[in-house]
């Protein structure tokens, strides 16, 4: 807990994640506050994608926690806890403008 009494919006506890036996991600732990920016950082291959889709429920944690405003989810669903991702893929809507972009999955559906 911060010192003015805000409460994280997401903790992660110990997330850890293997692949055939092989551990790609082991124990880490952070907290997001209201208002709060984070950034994964680190270089190739130090697991930061694996961390993002654990977080979206495209994968689900080998070990660990996942809380959203306090209260464990078991099986994270992404979209369904309010988290979601960027994906850096320029080339995926290469017509849309950014905003577009960011949105995706709120955009209207044209059926023509």
């Amino acid at each position: 807990m911060m010192d003015n009494g805000v409460k994280p919006v997401l903790s992660v506890k110990q997330l850890s994640k293997a692949f055939s036996g092989k551990t790609v991600v082991k124990d880490v732990s952070f907290e997001l506050y209201p208002g709060e920016i984070l950034a994964l950082v680190g270089e190739n291959g130090a697991g930061k994608s694996t961390t993002k889709n654990m977080l979206c429920g495209l994968l689900q944690p080998t070990l660990g926690q996942i809380l959203v405003d306090g209260i464990e989810v078991p099986e994270i669903r992404g979209r369904e806890q309010g988290i979601s991702a960027v994906h850096q893929e320029l080339s995926l809507f290469p017509s849309l403008t950014v905003a577009e972009n960011l949105c995706i999955n709120d955009l209207p559906i044209v059926v023509q």
